[in-house]
């Protein structure tokens, strides 16, 4: 399996400077990965090392907490665009999640979805898996299935466990094959890829993306 092909390479530290951000693409560029992750900060630069490649840049919305404004989250997004971003993942609004606000999450989906859709672009929700119950997730996976983003992602990396083998056939048995998985948190090895996705994700999240290519 070419796992390279589904991999966001990232680099998401709040110290991340210009040179580790070129490094990050060059890497991606020379193991095919499916694009890079940065911040939004840094989305032009990356655009900039890679608009002659076929590596895309990744950006994330309200990261990493969630809870910003969903307006606010909507010009991220149009910002990111615009500076050249091609995927956005946007950090589910969690807080309203545990308040049982669901008309609150299921809005914060659709304008944000809308606002990446129009522009042609593809959205991954990041749902913060090891943050809510099943219950939870079968909510947030039924506005989801009804709202159309591109991906559903299990975790952000920064709060609570990461991806799981059980949340990611979970979120598969919830949703149609039009809406694909990303996993992110904790993927480290090529073993660790290989069960998550043999369990259903069709994109992994890692900053170990060249350890996973190249381990025997």
């Amino acid at each position: 399996m070419d796992l390279a092909r589904l991999i966001d390479h990232t680099l998401l530290k709040s110290d991340t400077d210009q040179q580790a951000i070129i490094k990050l693409c060059e890497e991606a560029v020379k193991h095919r990965f499916a694009s890079v992750c940065v911040p939004p900060y840094w989305v032009p630069e990356a655009f900039k090392q890679l608009k002659k490649t076929t590596v895309k840049v990744t950006t994330v919305i309200g990261f990493p907490m969630g809870y910003s404004a969903t307006a606010a989250k909507v010009e991220e997004i149009k910002r990111s665009i615009d500076e050249g971003a091609d995927e956005l993942d946007v950090v589910l609004n969690i807080c309203a999640v545990k308040s049982g606000n669901w008309n609150y999450v299921r809005n914060d989906i659709d304008r944000t979805t809308t606002a990446v859709h129009l522009k042609g672009k593809q959205i991954k929700i990041i749902i913060e898996t090891g943050l809510l119950t099943a219950d939870e997730i079968r909510e947030v996976c039924k506005i989801c299935q009804e709202l159309e983003p591109d991906f559903v992602k299990t975790s952000t990396g920064f709060n609570g466990p990461g991806a799981s083998v059980e949340a990611v056939q979970l979120i598969r048995q919830l949703l149609t094959d039009n809406i694909k998985i990303k996993a992110s948190g904790g993927i480290r090895s090529r073993e660790d890829a290989m069960r998550l996705v043999e369990a259903g994700a069709q994109r992994l999240g890692s900053s170990s993306g060249i350890k996973i290519v190249t381990e025997m």
